[in-house]
């Protein structure tokens, strides 16, 4: 085919989501021609499936408990929350799934956007299906960014029943009476909290024998609590043996689980797992498998293709599956494949320009939960594991003036892991109503390897929550005195 059939670009993003409208946004702001291809919506999986979807049923939950339990305020909270009125927040909190603002946004932005589903087509080149049945041939002059992100991973023999993905958990229109939960991850925990608060009757079915397997066993065994005492169902060490969908409306689904229990719902959410979308992308006519991961280096660039050219930002390349870190990799890899196309020479030292050295050891993240739960760096087991000898300092946060007054039955805990010969600190992890606003400061320390010498600098305002700084930092200072 001649090239005058052939749209050139300097820069083609497989994927508009907020990875993909952060490279595309770096790129263009370098002054490279960017193209974006989206075969749903722009802004993605994030915008209107799952982090402000998920958001909008979760905080009128957390803040019905915390008000619940308020003395002078539990008094006012007289009936259960309004599920229509909640969900209404959340079709408005996702525009009603429509993306017209975010494609607002790339036109201002002078990127171009092709809708259509992409593949790619061998080097440098992509071709578009469009929607209404054409073939869009393009070609880019420096880099193609595949930023297609994850879908729901999904054990086999499932099908028949119809079950929810973390999709259809935060799109639903109708509250379900009875919901069974398949996973014992975030998106399990959080969608326990926030339908069992809308009124299902909730049972979360886990193979793991605890909740949360990658924080700290002690923030998860609160959520566990909470979860019970709002009455939601825990099963742990179990799992689905057989599944059936009865033939009428109201007969629900029938499960029979590993531990011989039968339960009746109507509705199943599998939360177990995310899988890449890189099926059907072309992957072949580059040289690598389909529906694999794509490994990159830490400049983002994809290390089993010649060339550097090929990028894979975002939850596809499976070093951080979090919105947030996939747009620090966003900046990154648009500050790499413009720098690259001017020629200058990258900066790849550690927490350089061009290094997305926080995947490595910075992830922060939130559980939106009931507790909260917030933590970044290594956890204990992640310490152990890698050989890592650090000193755990704890925390009750309910002995911090701040945290009673934001609950009087203020249940919490704090972690931080030191490094004792640095004297660094090499993880947080903060669980309590209102903790997810520590977690920058940690995130800060962390990557900033502030000492501790320099931390008692630090003056956290009292009457707050943030005053737990100081006490594990005077808890530290009293388990070195005593060893």
């Amino acid at each position: 085919m001649s090239d005058e059939n052939i749209q050139v670009y300097d820069v083609i993003v497989l994927g508009a989501g907020p990875v993909g409208e952060n490279v595309a946004d770096r790129t263009s702001a370098a002054g490279l021609s960017t193209v974006v291809i989206e075969s749903e919506l722009v802004g993605g999986e994030c915008s209107y499936w799952a982090c402000e979807p998920s958001k909008a049923l979760l905080r009128p939950a957390l803040l019905y408990g915390e008000a619940a339990r308020f003395p002078g305020v539990a008094g006012a909270v007289t009936g259960p929350l309004d599920a229509r009125a909640v969900l209404k927040h959340r079709d408005r909190m996702v525009a009603d799934w429509n993306d017209q603002g975010q494609v607002e946004w790339l036109d201002s932005a002078g990127i171009a956007l092709i809708r259509g589903h992409g593949r790619l087509d061998g080097v440098r080149q992509v071709t578009v299906e469009t929607p209404d049945g054409g073939t869009v041939r393009l070609r880019a002059r420096q880099a193609v960014a595949v930023c297609t992100g994850t879908r729901a991973a999904l054990p086999p023999g499932l099908d028949a029943v119809r079950p929810w993905t973390s999709r259809e958990a935060t799109s639903a229109t109708e509250v379900p009476r009875r919901l069974a939960i398949l996973g014992a991850g975030v998106v399990a925990v959080e969608m326990a909290t926030a339908w069992r608060a809308l009124g299902s009757e909730v049972v979360l079915i886990a193979r793991e024998p605890r909740l949360l397997t990658r924080v700290e066993p002690f923030a998860a065994d609160l959520v566990a609590e909470r979860l019970r005492s709002s009455g939601v169902e825990l099963r742990f060490g179990s799992g689905i043996a057989t599944a059936e969908r009865a033939g009428g409306p109201d007969d629900g689904i029938h499960l029979s689980l590993l531990d011989g229990t039968r339960i009746v719902v109507d509705e199943l959410l599998l939360a177990t797992g995310r899988a890449p979308r890189t099926d059907d992308i072309g992957m072949d006519t580059v040289g690598l498998a389909s529906g694999e991961w794509l490994g990159t280096d830490d400049t983002f660039t994809v290390t089993a293709v010649e060339g550097e050219w090929l990028y894979a930002v975002g939850d596809v390349n499976r070093r951080a599956l979090l919105t947030h870190q996939g747009k620090y990799q966003a900046r990154i890899a648009g500050a790499v494949i413009a720098d690259r196309a001017s020629g200058r020479e990258l900066d790849t030292s550690p927490w350089g320009r061009h290094t997305g050295t926080a995947d490595l050891v910075a992830v922060p993240q939130v559980v939106f939960t009931d507790p909260e739960i917030a933590a970044v760096g290594l956890t204990t087991e992640d310490a152990a594991r890698a050989g890592r000898t650090v000193d755990v300092v704890d925390y009750d946060i309910a002995r911090v003036a701040g945290a009673l007054q934001h609950d009087p039955d203020y249940r919490g805990r704090a972690r931080i892991l030191i490094d004792p010969d640095r004297r660094v600190i090499l993880g947080a992890t903060f669980a309590g109503p209102g903790v997810a606003e520590l977690l920058h400061s940690a995130t800060i320390a962390i990557t900033g390897e502030i000492t501790l010498d320099r931390l008692w600098h630090a003056v956290p305002s009292f009457p707050t929550i943030s005053e737990v700084w100081l006490r594990l930092l005077e808890t530290y200072r009293d388990q070195r005195v005593k060893s």
